[in-house]
């Protein structure tokens, strides 16, 4: 049974981009995942400063600003905050994008994909149930 050589086009196509948008997903998760990073670094490079009421260089850009080690240790810490939301947000919809490429390839939903971490809450719980 020979197929519509216009309908393969199109399926191969739609598969191309589905790929597309998962390994684009990916390679942004791994870029805010160096810059999470970096901040962790920058922000135990502050902790551990014995200086703690001094000035900090921050670079912005292409250009270098001293600014309050509070401040700078404020900014970083919103940052974090920033990066992890937008982080946990992508990989939530890494997990959609994934689903769609492996539906139009016609294969099987992963199994234990849509696993999500307990929270420090939950494990407390989970400690005193089996320790009780």
């Amino acid at each position: 049974m020979a197929r519509d050589p216009a309908f393969v086009l199109r399926y191969l196509a739609e598969v191309e981009e589905l790929a597309e948008d998962v390994l684009a997903a990916r390679q942004q998760i791994v870029d805010l995942d160096v810059k999470r990073n970096r901040n962790r670094e920058a922000l135990r490079a502050l902790q551990k400063d014995l200086e703690p009421d001094g000035k900090a260089m921050v670079c912005f850009g292409n250009m270098f600003i001293e600014l309050p080690k509070a401040q700078t240790k404020e900014m970083l810490q919103k940052d974090q905050e920033h990066l992890d939301e937008e982080i946990n947000n992508l990989r939530k919809e890494l997990r959609v994008k994934v689903n769609r490429l492996f539906e139009a390839q016609g294969k099987a939903e992963l199994k234990g994909f849509n696993l999500n971490p307990m929270t420090a809450e939950e494990m407390k719980l989970i400690n005193r149930i089996l320790e009780g």
